[in-house]
């Protein structure tokens, strides 16, 4: 089986053709980081113009990388939610007409589902069901994975996701955007003990998550220092930062396991690929005796390879643009929005 995968949420225009689910035949990115580096962050206007520009070659680029024809498909997935609603668009939108053009299935495929299948590309003793963290610049989920596509919601931000977290602080901090590659770079340098920093609780559910509080923190933090005329020592601050967010996904990540029963976890996002995070859930894992998974750092980001992935099950469970959807993989998706 061989499903092409496209990818178009934000800022990322990327496809790969998945031959049997895992085997990827190839995986072409197109960045855009250079260019929204000046503003700081997305401009979605930008990304949605950069995609439209891109997205031909990037797919043309992923086929013939992958020495295969579109007649030889099997299906093509598109990551349809959640997302820049502009961004979304160009990539499904492609996606639908060359399935109308080629004569093949449209495979609908939700980003996040995607991240967690980038876990199946690189461990293939893998097998729903177990517990994954989905951490990202816009979500923090705690998810348990029933099947390859069938999800259930433990956990989730209430308001901030951790990447946000990460990237808001780190801003405030002066590092250039995307902010958190530098600020887990100064955490190797800093003390983690050296701020105390909240880690909010939600009473409602102990899973859920909220880094709100932290952002709103580290910025009256630094600017209650410059109105005093104190110096903040970066890396410091930068080390206490991570080593707070990791401590929070991690002590919610075990509990869930150790209430639900499970002793495989994975996680995944773009967040998955900070060293503090990944430390912090090797050790706990270590310590109770519960399997972590990981994907590469090639794999953490947004990438069409998760997507020909993840696609690749969705097709097998007969999920099509132009059918109706599993009513219970509905509703659980519909609620990762």
């Amino acid at each position: 089986m061989l499903i092409l995968g496209i990818e178009s949420s934000c800022d990322e225009t990327a496809a790969s053709v998945a031959r049997d689910h895992t085997e990827i035949l190839s995986n072409v990115v197109a960045s855009q980081v250079e260019e929204h580096k000046q503003y700081g962050g997305v401009v979605p206007e930008i990304a949605s113009r950069r995609h439209c520009e891109n997205v031909l070659w990037v797919v043309q680029k992923a086929l013939e990388d992958a020495d295969v024809t579109l007649d030889e498909l099997d299906g093509i997935a598109v990551t349809a939610y959640p997302g820049l609603i502009g961004a979304l668009l160009v990539g499904v939108n492609f996606a639908k007409g060359l399935a109308l053009a080629a004569g093949k299935p449209l495979v609908p495929v939700h980003h996040l589902a995607g991240h967690i299948a980038s876990n199946y590309i690189v461990h293939p003793d893998l097998k729903p069901p177990y517990l994954c963290l989905v951490v990202s610049g816009g979500h923090s989920h705690i998810v348990e994975v029933l099947s390859y596509t069938e999800f259930r919601i433990l956990g989730r931000t209430r308001d901030d996701a951790a990447g946000e977290c990460f990237d808001k602080c780190a801003r405030a901090m002066g590092y250039p955007y995307p902010g958190g590659v530098h600020l887990d770079k100064a955490s190797k340098l800093g003390d983690p003990k050296a701020f105390s920093l909240p880690k909010p609780k939600i009473a409602e559910n102990a899973y859920d998550f909220s880094f709100s509080g932290l952002k709103t923190a580290v910025v009256n933090l630094l600017h209650n220092a410059q109105q005093k005329g104190e110096m903040v020592c970066r890396e410091d601050l930068a080390a206490s930062v991570q080593a707070t967010i990791a401590e929070v996904l991690t002590d919610h990540t075990i509990r869930a396991a150790r209430e639900h029963g499970y002793t495989k976890i994975a996680v995944a996002g773009g967040v998955s690929a900070n060293s503090g995070v990944r430390d912090s859930l090797q050790k706990a894992c270590g310590k109770c005796g519960y399997t972590l998974y990981m994907p590469p750092l090639s794999l953490c980001g947004d990438n069409g390879a998760m997507i020909a992935c993840a696609g690749s099950y969705a097709f097998d469970a007969g999920i099509r643009a132009d059918s109706s959807l599993n009513a219970s993989a509905t509703r659980e998706l519909t609620d990762w929005k």
